[in-house]
């Protein structure tokens, strides 16, 4: 394989080109995440409309996630091979014809099918945004960036259940337009991200596509998923489907490793993987997934079955972790570009993460909404301060040439971890409500025949003696598993210690090998030390932007 060529000459993209082509990035993730968090108050009513089942339920939000996080490797990977910006506009495209095709669905299994077409283009909207701020911003300044990031992310995941409950609430409206909704701001960011995008493109010659590795991957990854949706609901985690889907998984998982290992162009480069930082940077990834998705996911129901407010109290009650995210990815990304170091505010960061974890598993239903509000205010503060800067930590020790697959890489365990969690604490948060349930139930002397968990769909149905005892077994179970959150997020707090304290670099590629090669042997001749400025300048210019 020939060596990139570049343009010499190309110069930086200027602040207000920069905040431009950021403007349409910036609502290209709004609208891709906005896709995943607006369904999820309006389900319930989708799925009746629909005449669908309890299962197709689960899959209409496990489908996206799916295919989501099983396309995030493939599409990193291929933006270090193509143009990251006609990559980026496939995925738009492909997330439009998802959306329309969601929005028309005449069937529940059309519309699980419509959003499994819809997640392969989010997720390469996830993976790809990452990637092209990597391409047009400096590590270093960078951290100035994160906040508006932060930002839509939090409007999107606290915003969307909001969103979804106004619209389906609406008459002249309807469902159809939760999937609607994103359309025409998908298309005008289409527009302006043509007008306004300029990404540095490396060509290669004899580009060679890991189809086997990505096919691996993605078979392995959505086994192992599609095992996580159903465990403990359509079949036992002991159980011969259970060893079937989890040795099958990796099997799949192992075959990928070893096809990986001897691909020329490798969809996930291992050597990426094993380096110190990314490594860590993954472990970290896997806890900011889970308060990221499972936060939203879990407070939303608790505040909606637990306590009673309808979809839109709801999210108006979650805007304390929005606030936080906003907030403290705001001040920490301006911090980390002006003093260069970043590992203080990761570490700061996932702390503060299990520290609000813990004063949420304290909450039951009667908890006061002031505590659960400085609760969910200090989880978001963490995420903010943790979720995109462990992804800059990882930009910060690759090659341009390799953004791609690095940003995807931890992107694809930050969505992987979510899932995984939302999963198995929702299987772990159904099992304690049905046994608290059945056991007040049995003490009130109330038949519990047919009173399980499956009740909660439809609370306001329910005599108030029985809505008072299901409603409080959602609201005490809801604890418990912010307290397994608060575990698990202590992963995170250890990889973050763990990382090596750097200084992040102020050029868009790493310095030239040979030429710090050449500046180390003069030093030890006796030559002035490492000038920072001069190699970096060394390697401005190269790539042809588009």
């Amino acid at each position: 394989m020939s060596a990139p060529t570049t343009t010499p000459g190309a110069e930086p993209m200027s602040h207000r080109q920069t905040l431009e082509a950021l403007s349409g990035l910036l609502l290209v993730l709004f609208v891709a995440m906005l896709s995943s968090t607006v369904v999820s108050t309006a389900l319930p009513k989708i799925i009746g409309a629909l005449n669908g089942s309890q299962t197709q339920y689960t899959w209409v939000v496990t489908a996206t996630l799916l295919t989501a996080t099983a396309t995030t490797p493939i599409w990193g990977k291929l933006a270090d091979l193509f143009s990251k910006k006609l990559l980026i506009q496939v995925a738009i495209v492909v997330f439009l014809l998802g959306s329309i095709i969601a929005g028309f669905s005449q069937s529940a299994g059309q519309l699980i099918a419509a959003r499994a077409f819809q997640g392969i283009g989010v997720g390469g909207l996830q993976a790809l945004v990452q990637v092209a701020i990597a391409a047009m911003i400096p590590p270093r300044e960078r951290g100035r960036y994160n906040g508006y990031l932060g930002g839509v992310m939090a409007v999107a995941t606290v915003g969307g259940p909001l969103l979804g409950g106004l619209i389906v609430d609406t008459s002249w409206l309807g469902w159809r337009w939760c999937f609607f909704v994103g359309v025409p701001v998908a298309i005008i960011a289409l527009i302006l991200l043509q007008v306004t995008l300029h990404l540095p493109t490396f060509r290669r010659d004899n580009v060679k596509i890991d189809y086997l590795g990505a096919s691996l991957i993605a078979a392995g990854v959505s086994v192992l998923l599609i095992w996580i949706s159903f465990v403990d609901s359509s079949f036992a985690w002991l159980s011969w489907q259970t060893a079937a889907m989890v040795l099958g998984s990796l099997l799949l998982l192992a075959l990928a490793v070893w096809v990986e290992s001897r691909a020329a162009e490798p969809v996930v480069p291992l050597a990426i993987v094993r380096e110190h930082t990314t490594a860590l940077a993954i472990l970290g990834s896997l806890a900011v997934g889970m308060a990221m998705f499972g936060g939203a996911v879990f407070l939303g129901q608790y505040f909606q079955i637990g306590r009673g407010y309808s979809p839109t109290e709801a999210g108006l009650l979650t805007i304390p972790m929005m606030a936080g995210v906003l907030g403290s990815s705001i001040v920490a990304g301006r911090l980390i570009t002006r003093t260069g170091r970043i590992k203080p505010y990761i570490v700061i960061g996932s702390i503060t993460l299990v520290v609000g974890f813990g004063l949420l598993g304290t909450i039951d239903h009667e908890t006061s909404l002031v505590l659960v509000g400085i609760g969910m205010f200090i989880v978001g503060t963490g995420v903010g301060m943790t979720m995109q800067n462990l992804v800059l930590a990882v930009q910060n020790t690759v090659a341009l040439k390799d953004i791609g697959a690095a940003s995807s890489s931890v992107a694809f365990f930050r969505s992987l971890g979510g899932t995984i969690g939302v999963s198995v604490l929702g299987a772990v948060l159904a099992r304690r409500v049905t046994d608290q349930i059945t056991r007040d139930l049995t003490a009130a002397g109330i038949p519990t025949s047919g009173s399980g968990g499956d009740s909660n769909l439809n609370i306001t149905a329910l005599p108030d003696g029985v809505q008072h005892i299901v409603r409080a077994a959602y609201g005490d179970a809801t604890g418990h598993i912010f307290l397994i959150s608060a575990a698990i997020g202590v992963v995170g707090v250890i990889a973050a210690l763990l990382l090596r304290p750097v200084t992040l670099r102020t050029s868009l590629d790493l310095p030239d090998a040979a030429t710090a090669a050449a500046v180390a042997a003069d030093a030890v001749d006796g030559a002035p030390a490492f000038d920072q400025v001069a190699a970096e300048a060394a390697v401005k210019g190269g790539p042809e932007r588009r």
